[in-house]
């Protein structure tokens, strides 16, 4: 897979309050084929300011793979059911990677050539 294909693929990251949750959002984003894979990491601490507060957390990390072509609609399917009032969600374009994996990415991802 040449350089512009792996451009294509995507990985958001965002948080979650507790598992259940992490794994519900992650559940609805691979059933609508918005991710092709989300992995889970449990207990973050995350120390952030809100409301002018140093407030301090434990989160569910959420590595959500995309494609470019899907990520306005995660990212407002993500906001619609996330908790948070304001919920981290980041992209990182992918500058290379596995062939097949990218295009197991692409192919799996709504949007996608199939």
């Amino acid at each position: 897979m040449d350089d512009m294909a792996a451009s294509e693929v995507l990985v958001a990251l965002s948080t979650a309050p507790d598992e259940a949750t992490a794994r519900r959002l992650a559940r609805q984003l691979v059933e609508e084929s918005l991710a092709a894979c989300v992995n889970l990491l449990g207990s973050a601490q995350s120390i952030y300011r809100w409301q002018g507060q140093v407030e301090e957390a434990a989160e569910w990390m959420m590595w959500i793979k995309t494609t470019r072509e899907a990520w306005p609609r995660l990212k407002e399917r993500l906001s619609q059911w996330h908790p948070y009032e304001v919920p981290e969600l980041l992209a990182l374009q992918v500058q290379d990677g596995h062939a097949p994996y990218l295009a197991w990415v692409l192919a799996n991802v709504k949007g996608a050539d199939r």
